[in-house]
């Protein structure tokens, strides 16, 4: 109880400042999907965007200082997420570390008979349940500066951390009831199979065959397509397209041919 009203009423005074103008600039610049917003829209999403920049903890690494171009463009793509979610704010991660490039990490990978090879791999973005979410920022720029082409770190990571909402990372976030979960099983296990299937076939995909390597890689590679060629998504995938549509509660593809 506590805890909500220091929250609301740190929110409610980070709102009272105005947008400052060097940042609406920002979303314009960079984030493709604001100036096709309506002005309801806009405003909500500066809103977001004005409370995720001011609550998180931002720390550069490698020598990278972090600057508001950085922190706005990463918080306009992850507050678009959200836009259609009433009052939802992503309050984890707390902590976004940002990289000048792409970077090496430690993973694993489980093999046959249970056992697990630890592996460093070249990342450009991770989340972690509860913790952080790393990003590469020349990976970011280079999504900004090609909106279309399917690939957004940002979008793709924050689909993650909507993932873990419910302390799973299966692919399925959040839903209303069971009627929602029982759609959404049933349109994404088909076309995370299909895409498994045309990826083992070698056939061309929209879906990135990233996707194919697990349910919750599928999730966050089609809601980067979902944002990023949503036209071609609903031609291709509509029972997909629909159903990322009612769960972001946003009709990308009207927005991109209006």
């Amino acid at each position: 109880m506590i805890m909500t009203w220091w929250r609301n009423w740190r929110r409610r005074r980070i709102l009272a400042r105005p947008f400052p103008e060097e940042w609406e600039a920002l979303l314009q610049r960079y984030v493709w999907h604001y100036p096709r917003l309506t002005d309801d829209e806009r405003q909500k999403l500066r809103q977001l965007v004005q409370v995720f920049v001011n609550e998180k903890y931002w720390e550069g690494c490698k020598g990278l200082v972090v600057d508001d171009e950085m922190r706005v463009t990463i918080a306009g793509h992850a507050c678009l997420l959200t836009l259609g979610f009433g009052g939802l704010i992503l309050d984890d991660p707390q902590t976004v570390l940002i990289y000048p490039e792409q970077y090496v990490a430690e993973g694993k990978t489980h093999l046959p008979g249970g056992v697990v090879s630890e592996t460093l791999g070249v990342r450009l973005g991770e989340a972690w349940q509860r913790g952080p979410v790393i990003l590469s920022w020349s990976s970011i720029q280079r999504d900004v500066a090609h909106p279309h082409d399917g690939h957004n770190v940002v979008l793709h990571e924050f689909a993650h951390v909507l993932d873990m909402l419910n302390f799973h990372v299966d692919g399925t976030p959040p839903l209303k009831d069971s009627s929602e979960y029982r759609n959404w099983n049933d349109v994404m296990v088909a076309e995370y199979h299909r895409l498994i299937d045309d990826t083992q076939h070698g056939r061309a995909t929209l879906l990135d065959d990233y996707g194919a390597t697990s349910p919750a890689e599928f999730f966050a590679v089609a809601t980067e397509c979902f944002f990023e060629q949503a036209l071609q998504l609903q031609n291709r995938h509509v029972r997909l397209y629909n159903l990322l549509r009612d769960f972001y509660r946003q009709d990308t593809a009207a927005r991109m041919s209006g």
